[in-house]
């Protein structure tokens, strides 16, 4: 029976090859799109794993961890400085490291932070070594840029009129293991850099110099005079005590010491003035709602689209009986039994709906792939696309919706009489 299904197929490989490609195209929709959705899901889900606690302003708390942890621009407010320096000293607190942005270089986000954070959450350095001073930078994996490269920040997009620091440069130091997040795609340098080069968090050694400081801004604000921005020191070594007055700070990126510190710590800073702590899971998971809100939509527009390849496969199956009727009443007429009738028709359909299925497996999974590669190459979060039992599941269900569709025109060649065949 079964070199009698092959020979057949070859014959009619035409009509073969077009339910074979229905059948996979309608398969391959609801495949990427389910395969999309688990990849965003899991992909955000490990970038946000080394983020437990984050500490902002009071506002939106989905802009404040994409922000925060996938390094999306925005404009946050800005909290009091002194946050930072009572979470350092907090004994609750592993460490807790301040992020500070707004500049790009070469479409790269630029992240102030501190050596806290990056020894904290990274797994290591690929090429050269942690910055040390202000005018130092580290790239990520996916940065395009050598050890030794210079960095010149930009504030705004160049397309945009943005402006750059042409005073100031980084000079890159190390560049980190890949982490599967945005940070892969991000220049890090030191806070004070990025305070000093917006004229913010100067260091004053005494009272009475940061006094005669700001009386000597105020007088040039007086005299009409353009405030212009700060620059770094590049000689300068860090200070990551913060022991002087911290300027506002968009985000502080928080490690508790334990489960319950984690708790008691969000608690704590939600409930305060100026302050919104938040866990990047728990944002996550709302924003998970909205992603399968949207999946549900496309589902259902894949399903529409395989109920109606479904109902133009039944069509074609039973015109492909009747236009057989002369070769099923010859088999009849030869002693084939009715079984065997039915078996060789059956068969038929159900070996080009599997090929259909497991072709459609295959377009989706690739294009998924695609569309994770192109996502992960602009924000630098990695997406994984793999497949699960219940995609093993849904195979099953597709194939035995595939054995009772063909039982339909299988059951018209089983009842025809082989005397009307052949006379018709």
């Amino acid at each position: 029976m079964i070199r009698f299904v092959l020979a057949d197929l070859r014959r009619l490989w035409a009509a073969s090859l077009v339910i074979v490609l229905l059948v996979a195209l309608a398969t391959a929709l609801g495949v990427a799109v389910t395969l999309q959705e688990r990849a965003l899901r899991l992909g955000s889900a490990r970038a946000a794993d080394k983020f437990d606690l984050i500490v902002g302003a009071p506002g939106s708390e989905t802009q404040l961890v994409l922000s925060s942890v996938f390094l999306q621009p925005a404009a946050l407010p800005l909290m009091p400085g002194e946050v930072l320096t009572k979470l350092i000293a907090d004994p609750r607190v592993a460490w807790a490291a301040p992020i500070g942005f707004g500049d790009n270089f070469q479409g790269y986000p630029i992240v102030g932070t501190t050596t806290a954070l990056i020894s904290g959450t990274t797994t290591g350095f690929s090429q050269g070594q942690m910055f040390a001073r202000e005018g130092e930078a580290m790239v990520g994996s996916g940065v395009d840029l050598p050890i030794g490269a210079e960095v010149k920040p930009m504030h705004g997009a160049a397309g945009e009129g943005g402006e750059t620091h042409a005073e100031s440069i980084y000079h890159v130091v190390g560049k980190l293991q890949p982490t599967g997040t945005a940070w892969d795609r991000a220049v890090l340098v030191p806070i004070q850099a990025v305070w000093h080069i917006h004229g913010l968090g100067e260091d004053h050694d005494h009272e009475e110099a940061g006094h005669d400081e700001h009386e000597a801004a105020d007088h040039e604000d007086e005299a009409g005079e353009e405030h212009h921005h700060g620059h770094i020191d590049a000689d300068a070594p860090l200070d990551e005590d913060f022991d002087h007055e911290v300027p506002g700070l968009p985000a502080v990126l928080v490690k508790p010491k334990t489960i319950a510190d984690a708790y008691a710590l969000r608690q704590a800073y939600r409930t305060g003035e100026g302050t919104r702590a938040v866990f990047p899971a728990e944002v996550l998971t709302g924003l998970y709602a909205t992603l399968g809100d949207a999946r549900a939509v496309l589902m259902y527009v894949a399903y529409g689209a395989q109920t109606l390849v479904a109902a133009a496969l039944m069509l074609i199956a039973v015109i492909h009986v009747a236009q057989r009727r002369k070769q099923i009443g010859a088999l009849r007429a030869f002693g084939a039994p009715r079984l065997a009738v039915f078996g060789i028709v059956w068969l038929e359909l159900l070996l080009l709906v599997a090929i259909g299925v497991g072709a459609g497996f295959g377009l989706g999974y690739g294009a998924a792939e695609f569309l994770a590669g192109l996502f992960t190459a602009q924000s630098g979060v990695h997406m994984p696309v793999e497949f699960t039992k219940s995609d093993a599941a849904l195979a099953a269900t597709f194939l035995a919706v595939a054995a009772l569709m063909a039982a339909l025109p299988a059951a018209l060649a089983y009842r025809q009489s082989p005397v009307e065949a052949l006379r018709g």
